[in-house]
This record gives structure tokens, sequence and C-alpha cells, in this order.
């Protein structure tokens, strides 16, 4: 034994093992490389994410504890981009009192014109038209650009052509009525081009993020509204002539828009924003892992038939509001005004305009705290709401220069305003939850296409519901219940 050890240590190993010990026990002890496990090369992941290439101190610290909205800084400012996206619509239909009667009126050019009739006609074509064309180009073209281009452009744009509106309230176009007209008709359609561009990216973007965020940017288009009708009310209120009081008018829309072009770009500071991207990249990532081409053109009519349902309730929804508000609604009068609790003249102010863009815009907030009926559920109440084309025709509906002569079947004013009220309360909640579901009905990576796809149909139901609002005086004059 002991020459069996010296020779073991001569040989650089140690032996203790006698002559008569069998071979298996000879055997070494491990057979095979020690390997850790999970092993990193058995996952077959690519040498950037094996060397953490792009890993920060910062991302790792997302990664593990996900930022929170704190002060709902991201939501708020997707509110006021919502603000944004329909002030142009908003701020010419209410400035109605200072192309027609003021600027186009037969008192300021000294002439009887044309163009003071037919003005909301031709805004609302000039407005709609490009709207629609250039939400719908967007989505398959991409014009201007990646997101943030197009946003910003489009910002740039409308602001530029609210410099110009702002110059033509400032200088005397008494002598070229016709001119103004016409220069007034081309920058509206302009500004829609943008507009059209400018909505359904943003819509884009908020698809980003978790559906509450595409709601916000609802709610700040039903808002628009509302402050749109309140600084027309200031303005004419403080200032000391209809011209200054357009200026002022106009130069705030400028404000507006230039806080949603310095909001668009404190964006990425936010972390909760910052994080959200960072998912939206892993996930590219991934695909592209996968095989899947991430730079391809999306499969749009894949994408479109799988969000079908919801693109359609947004549809019906703002086809029916529209097809009611502003021309019908707008043309129904007091049926008792002297026990009504609104003034005459302030009747339609309050029942129409106020009440609508009001109840929207606490439709639209109510869905941050309540998502109701459930995105299989929601068509059932959006085709509900076909019945108030009729409810309003069955109130005292009073188009000018036509003469009624279907029967008034609600004369009283307060069951006429809780109809108003339940309208616009609708169209605000179901029309929020239309377009926060729509980009969840669709893969992750579609989601901002889904998202473009929901803005593209809101704006083809506002045309279509403006469209159909032309036909309602005629029912009236004919009585279709006689027929």
């Amino acid at each position: 034994e002991d020459q069996n050890l010296l020779d073991g240590h001569r040989n650089g190993s140690a032996s203790i093992v006698g002559k008569g010990t069998s071979e298996h026990e000879k055997a070494p002890f491990i057979t095979e490389p020690v390997r850790l496990t999970p092993a990193w090369e058995e996952n077959n992941l690519p040498n950037d994410e094996l060397n953490f290439k792009g890993m920060t101190m910062e991302r790792a610290k997302m990664e593990l504890e996900p930022p929170h909205d704190r002060l709902k800084l991201v939501f708020l400012t997707l509110m006021v981009h919502g603000i944004g996206t329909l002030m142009p619509w908003n701020m010419f239909i209410t400035a109605k009192s200072y192309f027609v009667d003021y600027k186009m009126s037969e008192t300021y050019t000294g002439m009887e014109s044309p163009y003071a009739t037919y003005f909301l006609a031709s805004l609302g074509f000039a407005s709609q038209i490009p709207n629609l064309l250039f939400n719908w180009i967007n989505i398959f073209m991409n014009l201007g650009g990646n997101l943030t281009k197009r946003i910003v452009y489009s910002i740039l744009v409308e602001v530029i052509v609210f410099v110009i509106t702002v110059v033509l309230a400032m200088v005397d176009s008494s002598a070229w009525p016709g001119a103004f007209f016409w220069i007034t008709m081309t920058t509206v359609v302009i500004l829609n081009m943008a507009g059209g561009i400018y909505q359904n990216s943003v819509y884009g973007m908020a698809a980003k993020l978790p559906f509450k965020y595409t709601g916000a940017v609802v709610l700040g288009s039903n808002i628009s509204g509302t402050f749109a009708s309140i600084i027309s009310i200031l303005s004419a209120s403080f200032a000391s002539s209809v011209r200054t009081a357009a200026i002022y008018y106009f130069i705030t829309a400028m404000f507006v828009l230039l806080l949603c072009f310095d909001t668009y770009f404190a964006l990425p500071l936010n972390k909760f924003y910052r994080y959200h991207e960072m998912l939206k990249e892993k996930e590219m990532e991934r695909n592209k892992r996968a095989g899947v081409d991430v730079t391809a053109r999306p499969p749009y009519w894949k994408i479109f038939k799988q969000a079908f349902p919801q693109l359609f309730n947004v549809f019906l929804v703002f086809f029916v509001t529209l097809s009611v508000f502003p021309a019908v609604h707008s043309d129904v009068r007091s049926t008792n005004p002297d026990s009504f609790i609104i003034p005459k003249n302030l009747f339609v102010d309050v029942t129409c305009f106020l009440t609508f863009n009001v109840c929207a815009m606490l439709g639209s907030l109510l869905t941050s705290w309540v998502q109701w009926p459930k995105p299989k559920y929601l068509v059932i109440f959006v085709v509900l709401r076909i019945a108030y084309l009729p409810l309003y025709l069955f109130c005292n509906y009073l188009p000018l220069n036509i003469e009624r002569n279907l029967p008034v079947f609600i004369h009283d004013d307060y069951i006429y305003w809780f109809i108003a009220i339940t309208m616009g309360l609708s169209s605000g909640y179901l029309s929020s939850l239309g377009m926060m579901y729509a980009p969840q009905t669709v893969e992750p990576q579609y989601a901002t296409t889904a998202g473009m796809f929901a803005a593209a149909m809101l704006i083809t139901g506002i045309f279509s519901g403006i469209l159909f609002s032309t036909v309602f005086p005629l029912v009236v004059q004919t009585n279709f219940l006689t027929l």
C-alpha cells in the first residue's frame, strides 16, 4: 500500500485504492462537464441581449418596478391633444356670428351676397371632406413620415393657418367679400387636411398605452366644443368690437395648438410613457426573433376585420349624434317659453350647445372609472341610440324656411331637455368605449393601426351624419306618418 501511494504521488495524483479494488470504483467521479441550468446558450438569445446591450440602470429599474402615471400627467397630456384635434372645427363653427353677421353681412360689405347664406354649409364640406380623406390616406401611406413628424408638422400647419385667419380678421375686407370667402374656405381645407393627419396620429399614439388613454383623447375632443363656446362668450364679453373679439378668439386657438406642440415633446421625459415605449420595443424585438418582419406593411384587411365590431360602434355613435346635432338640435324651439326655467333667448344656447358639450364631456370622463358593457355587448346600446332620430323629429323641431306638417308629439320642454341630456351622455360614453376597445381586438403590434382605423371611422360617422341631417327638413315637411 505504501508503494502504491508513493507511485500515485509520483504520477501527480493520489490514490488510496488497494490492489483488490474493482475497475468500476476506479472510474472518474464526474463523467461530463458541469452545466448550469438554465444555460444562456440553450435559449438561443442574440449576442446583443446576452451582453445586455441597451440595458441601463433606469430601464432595469423600470422593469423591476413599473412606473405609474404620477399626477395623471400623461392622461392630461393626451386630453389636451384631444382638445387640439377638434379645435379647428369647433373654433370655426362657433364663430358663425363673426363670419355671417359681420365679415359677410350687408352692413359691413355694403352689398347683398349669397356667401353668408351658404357659409355654414360650405364650411361643413370644406372641413369634413379633406379631414375624411386624409384620415383614411394616413392609415395606408404614413403621410409626413413617422408618428412624430406627422404630429409636429400637422400642428405647425394648423398654427400657420390660424395666423392667416387672425390677419384676415385685422384687415378691412369689406371691398372683397367674395375673395374673403374663398380664402377662408381654402384655409379651412388646408386646416382640416392637417387636422385629419394629426387626429389620426394622436389616436395611433394613444393606442400604445393602456386603453383608458384612448378615452383621454375622446374626452379632450368632447371638451373641445365646450372650450370653444366658453372662449367665444368671453372674447365677445370683454372685447370692444366683433373684430377684436375674433382676434382674441383665434389667437387663443393658436395658444392651445402650441400647448399641444410643447406637451408632445414633454411626453418622452415621462417615465410612465417611456416604460410603455420600452414595452412596445420589446414586443417588436420578440416578433423579430420569431421571424416576423416588423418593417412589413401591416395586414390592413385582417386588422379591419378583427376590429370591425368596435369600428362599427364608433361609426354608428357619431352618425346618430351628428345627424341630430347641431342641425336638428339647434332648430328645436320651446313649446312653453313662459313656464320653462331657461329664458327664451338662451333656450338654444343652453339646451343644445351647452347641454350636449357638457354631457358628452361627462360621458367620456365616466369611462375612466366604469367600462360597461363589455366589448361583445356594446353594439346593443349603440344600436338603441337610433331611437334618437325619430325622438328629435317628434319634438318642436322647426327648420328655417320650412313649413312643418309632421305633428309635434313631445310638447314638454323638460322631456325634450332630458332627451338632450341622455343623448349627450350616451354619445360621450359609448364613443369613448368603442375607441378604447378597438385597439384591444387585435394583436399588440397592430394596436396603433387599429386605433387609426377607429379615428377614421369616427370622422366617417361625423361626415355621414352631417349629410344625413339634410334629410330631416324634408321629413317633417312631408309628414312621413301619413304615407
